[in-house]
């Protein structure tokens, strides 16, 4: 099953990611991102890649100018996601066969980003955004945009935000946070796919 559903690995090191992406591809969750202000994450992506490229969709968050979308690229990473809108980060993504998930928090960053080119729309944080925020611009939005929750959203309230118009989320420390075994993570993991499954049914 392809579950909207993108890991966020904030923190996460060379030496661990192995373990914890295995686990994850185990457990259903198949779009795993490391953020940039992780330790060391161009070695870490690197590491990842060359050992599961093409048994998901593995790129790096927080990322924030062209160069490093061109670096990331380099690397044959899938997936670029942004706290932010920057036109010209979607388009070097875009540009470079490479999925686009800008954060947006507003109707015109919304828009700004589908012009870009952007395949989704990553709300943050999705604790202001709020399914009732969501729900408003999903009244404007085109129907077919996946629209991500990221930041406040978990599995207790994934219903709540897939009534609002979600269609994806994106999860950090609900599913790895410095520190956590892969059995940690393994537990987590499980608990978010059978929210996810439940909420979107």
């Amino acid at each position: 099953m392809n579950r909207n559903l993108i890991a966020i690995l904030r923190g996460v090191t060379a030496d661990e990611i192995d373990d914890i992406v295995e686990i994850l591809l185990a457990e259903g969750i198949t779009k795993i991102e490391v953020p940039l202000n992780s330790p060391d994450p161009f070695k870490t992506i690197e590491k990842m890649l060359s050992k599961y490229k093409g048994q998901g969709v593995f790129g790096a968050g927080t990322v924030l100018n062209v160069e490093q979308v061109t670096a990331l690229a380099e690397l044959g990473a899938d997936l670029i996601v942004s706290p932010n809108c920057n036109p010209k980060v979607i388009a070097a993504t875009k540009a470079a066969g490479m999925l686009s998930y800008p954060g947006v928090m507003t109707p015109s960053e919304c828009f700004m980003a589908l012009e870009a080119g952007a395949d989704g729309l990553k709300f943050f944080p999705g604790d202001l955004v709020g399914p009732v925020g969501l729900n408003a611009m999903r009244a404007i939005l085109p129907k077919q945009v996946d629209c991500y929750a990221v930041g406040g959203a978990n599995a207790s309230n994934f219903g709540q935000w897939v009534k609002a118009g979600a269609t994806g989320f994106g999860i950090g420390s609900a599913l790895y946070k410095i520190g956590d075994t892969p059995q940690i993570v393994q537990q987590k993991a499980k608990a978010i796919v059978t929210a996810f499954d439940l909420a979107v049914k």
